[in-house]
């Protein structure tokens, strides 16, 4: 067993994992790191709060995309689902999109791309990132993929750190979403960090 594969048995994330995730978010959010590497912020389904992870961003066709190393059991996914795709993208400045769930009938050359931009990922995807795209194919329905789209009405050019907390500590929840996601905070609430 691989020191990555220890990390997360099961799908589940332990303590060092979590803790190093909440790091490479807050320093992605930040702009650190290189710009494939995101923190996706979503309102937890339960908490109804601001949640933070970070992700590899995969690009096919002019098109950016999320993927789900770990499958479908994962907190932010079910998070972006029951947000209805709402959600915000920070990597220095804060990008307010909707994630739309691409049919495991077209992820396939997603998830070959989302794997060469992201190393550590491999251990979890059992494909090898050389391989062709019809093994790919076997594995779609494992590994959700989101598109990332812009969201109407909201601006691009926020660089405030409110991100609260990383999303991988708990990935049993099975509880419904409340409602409608928090809209983009308002000058106020959401100023610059020191």
């Amino acid at each position: 067993m691989s020191f990555r594969t220890w990390l997360y048995p099961g799908g589940r994330p332990r303590r060092l994992a979590r803790l190093a995730d909440r790091l490479t978010a807050a320093l992605s959010a930040r702009g650190f790191g290189p710009d494939r590497l995101v923190s996706l912020e979503v309102t937890g389904r339960r908490s109804g709060r601001r949640l933070s992870v970070p992700l590899v961003v995969a690009h096919v066709r002019g098109e950016r995309y999320l993927v789900s190393m770990l499958g479908q059991d994962v907190n932010w996914v079910r998070n972006v689902r029951a947000a209805g795709g709402n959600a915000a993208l920070r990597h220095g400045v804060r990008e307010w999109v909707r994630l739309e769930e691409v049919p495991p009938s077209r992820r396939a050359i997603v998830l070959r791309a989302y794997l060469e931009r992201a190393p550590n990922a491999r251990v979890h995807v059992p494909v090898p990132v050389d391989a062709p795209l019809s093994d790919f194919e076997d594995v779609t329905d494992r590994y959700p993929v989101f598109r990332v789209a812009p969201r109407r009405g909201t601006t691009t050019s926020d660089t405030s750190d409110t991100s609260d907390t990383s999303d991988t500590s708990d990935t049993s929840d099975t509880s419904a979403g409340r409602g409608e996601p928090a809209a983009p905070p308002s000058p106020a609430e959401d100023r610059l960090s020191p």
